[in-house]
């Protein structure tokens, strides 16, 4: 199993508002597949505000520890 990876809060949450249509928070969380598939799918705002959404309420992603 992957060890946690801290990711600063704070900082993947405004680059997830300024450039979470191209996945850059995925890539953040470690998340390398979803940030590609996110990517490839820029046009589908519904998934940036989701996810804009579950990082301002610091969501247990998979194998991510927030950190202030």
């Amino acid at each position: 199993m992957k060890e946690p990876r801290n990711v600063n809060w704070r900082l993947c949450l405004l680059m997830s508002i300024f450039f979470g249509m191209l996945g850059v928070d995925r890539f953040m969380m470690g998340h390398i597949w979803l940030g590609i598939l996110k990517l490839l799918l820029a046009t589908c705002g519904v998934w940036w505000v989701i996810d804009i959404i579950l990082i301002a309420t610091k969501y247990q992603f998979k194998n991510v520890n927030w950190i202030t």
